[in-house]
């Protein structure tokens, strides 16, 4: 499961990342900071019930 938060963020970040380049893709800025946004809580949930 950790492996797929891993994922989404990586991909949060590069479509961030690809914001940049042009304004085409402009929307895709919000989209990666919802994906790192969804990846992060995610990563911190499994890990605060992970160590119970």
């Amino acid at each position: 499961m950790p492996a797929l938060f891993i994922i989404l963020i990586i991909v949060g970040i590069v479509l961030f990342g690809l914001s940049f380049i042009g304004a085409a893709v402009k929307f895709l800025l919000f989209i990666g900071l919802v994906v790192v946004a969804i990846g992060v809580i995610g990563w911190i949930v499994r890990s605060v019930t992970g160590k119970r």
